[in-house]
């Protein structure tokens, strides 16, 4: 791929298979490998580089517009970006939003996070979805030197994320409590200051928006480790159980995590609600299986149908691996399907409050649809405490 007007590239995108391409380089310097997804969302670029679901991923914005309103440290998810890099069309414009706080460019930069623009990535998006996710070595030198033989052995030698525990790598370190609501108007964030339901969340790669919807269902919300026991989180006497979203392959971290929910069915019936890696997890507990998609879901505009009710929800995604819904065992139910491909996108125990789904239903980014799910949460610890 050539640049207009001839401009010597700044940065090079090496897949395992020897593809190459070339394109304008910003953000950090230096070497990445990782895996290549791509991403359809049209707004929320800062909230995707800062979800930690993306870990040992480089995120591919079928969006051109990417960078445009800008960075405010408001919008992050997470201290840091646990994406590995970002691939756009188009080099980020003159940001023009009354919230930014810094420009696109500068935020990659301070934060250790490789960029490149000028790419297409119809062309790629299109590869990712016929060959499935690629691995890619992504480079930024500003003098445009190259090894292009030594990037696409780098690509080819990364171990991809099969098999492998991201969790324990993005995991808090030690346990805390969160207050902080939804984000609204004019007063931005609040606290939570009248509590009704004392839930324990595991953190697995939690967004912070999540914490925050559970707050604003009525949530006092403890966050525990990913390793943490069932003993753990049962010497809380929590109302409720909520297992987060969270990278890697969920079997690999099912090692330690399916004991801890196993524990917890077992010698408690508080409810229990999981997303995204933590439906995932749940579903391992129950004795379903998780497998590898081609390509994955990432996005903002995945449209779910509810089983139960017929009605279909556009949803926030970002998963590479999914449960198996001949797998599931008796007593489980499918309770939500992707129209995209049919995959399962949501459980639930026929007897007891027990259930969770594949997407991010806190809108950040992407729509509204799905938050009903924390107030279901909710609802259900209300009636478990009254019963």
């Amino acid at each position: 791929m050539t640049l207009q007007g001839n401009t010597k590239p700044t940065a090079c995108l090496a897949l395992a298979d020897g593809t190459v391409f070339y394109g304008n380089g910003f953000g950090a310097t230096g070497t990445t490998t990782a895996e290549l997804c791509f991403n359809t969302a049209m707004t929320g670029y800062q909230e995707i580089m800062t979800d930690p679901s993306y870990a040992g991923q480089i995120v591919t914005f079928t969006f051109p517009h990417i960078g445009n309103t800008g960075t405010t440290p408001e919008d992050d998810e997470t201290a840091d970006p646990f994406a590995a890099g970002m691939v756009v069309k188009w080099d980020p414009t003159e940001p023009s939003n009354w919230r930014m706080v810094e420009k696109l460019a500068p935020w990659m930069e301070a934060r250790g996070r490789i960029a490149i623009g000028g790419l297409d990535t119809r062309r790629l998006t299109r590869a990712i979805r016929q060959q499935g996710a690629p691995h890619v070595a992504l480079s930024h030198d500003p003098d445009g030197n190259f090894d292009i033989e030594a990037l696409v052995a780098a690509a080819r030698g990364f171990a991809g994320l099969e098999g492998l525990d991201l969790a324990k790598d993005v995991t808090c370190a030690q346990s805390y409590r969160w207050d902080e609501m939804r984000w609204a108007w004019p007063e931005g964030y609040s606290k939570q200051d009248a509590p009704q339901h004392k839930v324990v969340a595991i953190d697995y790669g939690a967004k912070r928006n999540i914490l925050r919807c559970l707050a604003s269902a009525g949530c006092d919300v403890t966050v525990l480790p990913a390793t943490a026991t069932a003993e753990d989180v049962l010497a809380h006497k929590p109302d409720g159980v909520f297992l987060s979203n969270g990278p890697g392959d969920p079997a690999a971290t099912g090692s330690y995590a399916v004991p801890m929910i196993q524990g917890v069915l077992e010698k408690s019936d508080v409810p229990v609600f999981g997303i995204c890696l933590g439906h995932q997890m749940l579903a391992l507990a129950l004795g379903a299986k998780t497998i590898k998609m081609n390509h994955g879901h990432h996005g903002a505009n995945h449209p779910v149908k509810d089983q139960e009710t017929g009605k279909v929800e556009i949803t926030s995604m970002n998963h590479g691996f999914t449960v198996d819904a001949q797998s599931l065992p008796d007593g489980v139910k499918e309770t939500h399907v992707s129209l995209f491909d049919g995959s399962n996108c949501g459980i639930r125990m026929t007897d007891r409050p027990v259930f969770s789904v594949q997407y991010h239903p806190e809108a950040s980014p992407g729509p509204q649809d799905s938050y009903y799910l924390f107030e279901r949460f909710a609802d259900a610890m209300a009636a478990q405490k009254t019963a």
